[in-house]
């Protein structure tokens, strides 16, 4: 049987809803589409740019409690309520993601709060796992 196990972030998002940060199923890990909220604080800068670094810590905490790296990231999705924030992020994600190639989607959606400018979800595999 394969390992499953939930790596939870601390976000009180993950207890009123009932989600897991991220999903270890064996050599995947999926990470939940994560927002610039600093989980420890629960509060949320008001520039996209800035929103983004920190939606890429936590994604970074949950991939190094998954035992993996950006650099094991196959799939990253990008969730904006307005297109024109995501060229303003472009060089944030491309230091993450510029060696990695993973596969990429951007999609134009509402997100759950209007604070909220860009959410990013991974999926990840583990090496050696």
């Amino acid at each position: 049987m394969t390992e499953r196990r939930a790596i939870l972030s601390g976000s009180t998002f993950e207890e009123q809803i009932g989600y897991a940060r991220a999903v270890v199923d064996g050599d995947r890990v999926h990470v939940s589409g994560t927002t610039g909220f600093d989980y420890t604080t629960m509060t949320i800068p008001d520039d996209v740019v800035e929103q983004a670094e920190q939606c890429l810590r936590n994604i970074g905490a949950a991939l190094a409690e998954a035992g993996c790296a950006f650099a094991d990231v196959v799939r990253v999705r990008y969730l904006l309520p307005d297109r024109a924030d995501f060229e303003p992020c472009w060089p944030v994600l491309r230091r993450r993601f510029g060696d990695v190639r993973p596969a990429a989607t951007m999609l134009v959606c509402g997100l759950a709060d209007p604070r909220m400018k860009i959410e990013i979800e991974v999926d990840a595999r583990r090496p050696g796992a």
